[in-house]
């Protein structure tokens, strides 16, 4: 009698949180970057996009808002599709090839013939800010070992007004804000200082085209 009763409560117990369960009310949101219409020139020929590097906060599958507060916060309900380092990596690589015409691809590159350029991207903020913006900001790396050693750093720092508060409003301002930074990737360019260093060139290295 004990174990009908035991195996009676156990069953209910499951049945009702299978009920609180319920997979509808779990949102899933893409990282999808508008496509530009104006094109710039391709100043990066074939390039190796590292994974990107997102703070915790950014790279968990929630997604991340911050309150009035100054905390961020986020919810189970709300999740990004994809692992977000991931998808920033894959949509950002996209995103500088549909702008500039050049072959950027994530790690590992996939090619017989070696990339001419390494693109690293360390981002310091992605958030969707107590004011209603959202915020994405960083530093961008270019090296350019087979041409001369050349290298190139910049930061970036880019807002982007979001329409509401919503999560879904979150992922459009994400989308904007990575569409943004590849044109800024794109043309070298962005609203901090250039820094930009050469080595040696090696004398059994293809010459290419200096882009600095």
């Amino acid at each position: 009698m004990k174990h009908l009763r035991l195996a009676t409560l156990t069953g209910t117990g499951l049945l009702t949180l299978a009920g609180c369960s319920n997979p509808e009310k779990t949102a899933r949101y893409l990282l999808d970057p508008p496509p530009v219409a104006a094109q710039v020139p391709n100043r990066l020929g074939t390039a190796e996009l590292k994974d990107v590097s997102l703070p915790e906060y950014a790279s968990d599958e929630e997604l991340a808002f911050q309150t009035a507060d100054g905390a961020v916060r986020s919810s189970p309900d709300n999740l990004w599709a994809d692992n977000p380092e991931r998808a920033f990596t894959l949509s950002l690589a996209r995103a500088i090839s549909d702008v500039s015409g050049a072959t950027v691809i994530g790690e590992p590159w996939p090619l017989a013939e070696p990339p001419q350029r390494v693109l690293e991207v360390r981002v310091e903020r992605a958030l969707a800010q107590a004011n209603n913006t959202y915020r994405l900001s960083g530093r961008y790396f270019v090296a350019d070992d087979r041409s001369g050693g050349a290298n190139h750093a910049r930061s970036f720092d880019i807002l982007v007004q979001m329409q509401g508060s919503s999560p879904a409003y979150t992922a459009a301002a994400a989308s904007e804000a990575i569409s943004i930074l590849a044109q800024q990737i794109a043309t070298l360019s962005g609203p901090g200082r250039s820094i930009a260093t050469k080595s040696q060139p090696d004398p059994f290295a293809v010459n290419l085209d200096p882009i600095f």
